[in-house]
């Protein structure tokens, strides 16, 4: 039987796994995966990590052990990742060198709470890049208007950055010309473009979820905008990429900024559980997956080029919807409002996790 989470790497398609611990990081889990699945990579945010942190996991102890006296729950946090992000990256580098620098990466999210404020997410995807001191690390980035600056500044200054909380077209437009930027920034001011690497994740599940509800039961256009938006938004990728202001930088060694398709569970359970897995796979993508999806997907899903079709139909589809009333344009931008927040509302959980923690061991050392 086909392995499909390795199958698909004959159509140009990574799979990473959309989650982080130091449970399977200790275990030889994330090796296993590696050997095993065809994981090429990491993915994590804010709500993973709380999972992971605020699990019981007593991994974590000896380093929240180390640090006792620290007051502020962030300190504690940030070095709680750093050592699961680089702990990853050294298991994944292996994979970095044998793709040339094409998979192989783990990504690190900057705080959900800088989200709009430009300056400070510059500074901090920065420093959390000198913090780590690896090639094959992603700083995530989200992509509000206040980051799209952000974006282009890091680039700029040789950070590889994984745009995240993408779901509309006109904003993966926004972030493709952003990377763009940057790398035309990079080489005016004569750095190497060569060493820069960028994944622009684009959010399908819930799209599905909020569209549906504007929409009649058993109308027949329910759980089709993810995959129609994300066949658009690879045709615009593929147009952007194809053009002569980016064979420009290519030409200087330039990488191509691959689409990844995020957010690939099912969450309604009507649909299949592959939903988001099997209709997106083609060349220079990357589809990040929970480890249950994961496991479907090697189960039985099939590997086969499927992105490039039906762009005619998606075409049609989002001029159905509009028809129907839907404004596609102010749910994407509710979509992104409300991603910040849950992300910014998983981020305390985490900070009052790690401070609760912190607490029970400070109160369970010897007077």
């Amino acid at each position: 039987m086909t392995n499909a989470p390795v199958a698909v790497q004959e159509f140009g398609q990574s799979i990473w796994l959309d989650n982080l611990s130091r449970d399977i990081i200790r275990s030889d889990e994330l090796q296993r995966l590696i050997d095993e699945d065809g994981v090429v990579g990491i993915t994590t945010n804010p709500s993973i990590f709380e999972k992971a942190v605020s699990g019981g996991s007593a991994g974590y102890d000896d380093t929240i052990l180390r640090l006792l006296d620290e007051d502020d729950p962030h300190v504690i946090y940030e070095a709680l990742a750093l050592e699961d992000v680089a702990a990853a990256a050294d298991i994944l580098r292996p994979v970095y060198a044998r793709t040339r620098g094409l998979d192989g990466y783990v990504s690190l999210e900057v705080s959900p709470f800088i989200a709009h404020d430009t300056g400070a997410t510059v500074e901090e995807a920065q420093r959390l890049h000198r913090a780590l001191g690896r090639p094959n690390v992603f700083i995530k980035i989200p992509a509000t208007p206040e980051g799209i600056p952000a974006i282009e500044a890091s680039i700029a200054a040789g950070v590889s950055v994984n745009v995240t909380l993408m779901f509309a077209l006109q904003n993966y437009a926004e972030v493709a010309q952003a990377y763009i930027r940057g790398l035309e920034r990079r080489k005016a001011a004569g750095e190497p473009v060569d060493r820069i690497a960028s994944v622009a994740s684009f959010f399908l599940s819930r799209i599905d979820t909020y569209v549906d509800r504007e929409l009649p039961e058993g109308s027949p256009l329910r759980g089709r905008a993810a995959i129609a938006s994300a066949r658009l938004a690879y045709a615009h990728f593929e147009a952007t990429f194809r053009d002569a202001r980016f064979r420009a930088l290519e030409q200087a060694g330039a990488r191509l900024q691959r689409v990844l398709w995020a957010s690939t569970s099912t969450k309604n359970p009507a649909y299949p559980d592959l939903h988001y897995v099997e209709p997106l796979i083609g060349p220079h993508t990357v589809n990040t997956m929970p480890p249950h999806t994961l496991a479907a997907f090697k189960d039985h899903g099939t590997a086969a080029l499927t992105l490039t079709q039906g762009l005619n139909e998606a075409n049609d589809f989002m001029q159905d919807l509009a028809r129907a009333g839907v404004d596609l344009d102010a749910i994407t931008a509710q979509l992104q409002a409300d991603g910040v927040a849950a992300f910014a509302d998983a981020f305390r959980k985490l900070l009052d996790g790690v401070r609760a923690r912190r607490d029970a061991l400070r109160a369970a050392q010897p007077a």
